[in-house]
């Protein structure tokens, strides 16, 4: 997807039709993710079942168009990404519930809403990025409370404090810490940091091959998507990818997620798919294309991505996380992070 879309012009593509249909057997879909990702599964999901998947994709607008739809939403399955996002869909009325067995036994309860208002489909550990020639691999006992030790001073890149994966970090760390340690923590981050925070976090790990810093915040999928890329593999090739909180309160994940819409026309069809998605088929494929963890047990990661080492999740419920967002955006504008 080259350009961002508004809320009235959600469409980007559609897959098996040129118009969302209602037909009994067809599911309509609105997804963040992008197409090479899921066309895959949802191809897989229709040759099984013979239901056809219409999807509309969308960088931004999702919550905004089906409230604006309202009743009429066509939508059935939402699919987006950050547990944010996923409580921005629940906290405005457009979810429902689903009630599904074979939901609960292939997601653990911690990726999963308490009224079983959506589900995770995939997880991605916050890790923290080092080079290799100025710093190493970090050790076991590195937490993301070092980032705010003197010793950092000037070495420490970042995205905005306020992109959502960044504030589920500090929501965690609010959780874990308190808002007191929370909001000293990141004091001592922003004193440390080489530059403004800018960017995305692939740009970090340029940053840190320039010489312009030598750790960095990022997901842990970016790696893979940098080693699969010409230009940015010098930038993979110049860092280690380091999970933080071993020996403390574990790796600060975040996810993938899906939702069945509040006024779902194919309900059946859109808990069979929500279903699939969660099954050991589409687990694997999420784990292949994207190099993000499958968040049902036993299913395997990728040979690449088992590569850069075991870690231990935190184990907060992202319900938990979520929960602190709002005093997260409040103790980043208190200490003026991306100031």
């Amino acid at each position: 997807m080259k350009k961002l879309l508004s809320a009235s012009a959600l469409v980007l593509g559609v897959v098996g039709t040129s118009g969302v249909a209602n037909a009994a057997e067809e599911v309509n879909v609105y997804s963040y993710r992008q197409p090479f990702l899921i066309e895959p599964m949802l191809n897989e999901f229709t040759k099984e079942t013979g239901i056809k998947v219409n999807v509309k994709f969308a960088k931004k607008g999702m919550a905004e168009k089906v409230e604006q739809e309202g009743e009429y939403s066509p939508a059935d399955v939402l699919l987006t990404v950050d547990i944010s996002r996923l409580m921005e869909l629940v906290n405005k009325d457009l979810v429902q519930s689903v009630d599904s067995k074979i939901i609960d036994e292939n997601v653990p309860s911690q990726y999963r809403d308490s009224e079983d208002r959506w589900v995770a489909l995939t997880t991605r550990s916050r890790s923290v990025y080092s080079s290799r020639d100025r710093v190493g691999k970090l050790g076991d006992d590195f937490d993301y409370m070092d980032l705010a030790k003197p010793e950092w001073k000037g070495k420490i890149c970042t995205r905005s404090g306020k992109h959502p994966y960044n504030v589920s970090l500090v929501s965690a760390v609010i959780a874990n810490h308190g808002e007191a340690e929370a909001k000293a923590w990141l004091e001592g981050v922003k004193a440390n940091l080489a530059r403004k925070p800018q960017g995305n976090d692939r740009g970090q790990v340029k940053a840190i091959s320039e010489g312009l810093c030598d750790v960095s915040l990022g997901n842990s999928y970016y790696l893979g998507k940098m080693l699969a890329d010409e230009e940015q593999k010098t930038w993979a090739d110049s860092v280690y990818l380091n999970y933080p909180g071993k020996n403390a309160n574990g790796t600060h994940v975040n996810i993938s997620g899906m939702a069945m819409a509040k006024y779902a026309p194919n309900k059946d069809n859109a808990q069979k798919l929500m279903e699939f998605l969660t099954s050991d088929v589409a687990q694997q494929m999420y784990a292949e294309v994207n190099f993000e963890e499958p968040v049902k047990p036993g299913v395997a990661r990728s040979e690449l991505v088992a590569s850069w080492g075991e870690y231990t999740a935190d184990d907060l419920p992202l319900e938990t996380v979520a929960e602190n967002h709002t005093k997260a955006m409040k103790l980043l504008d208190e200490v003026k992070f991306d100031l």
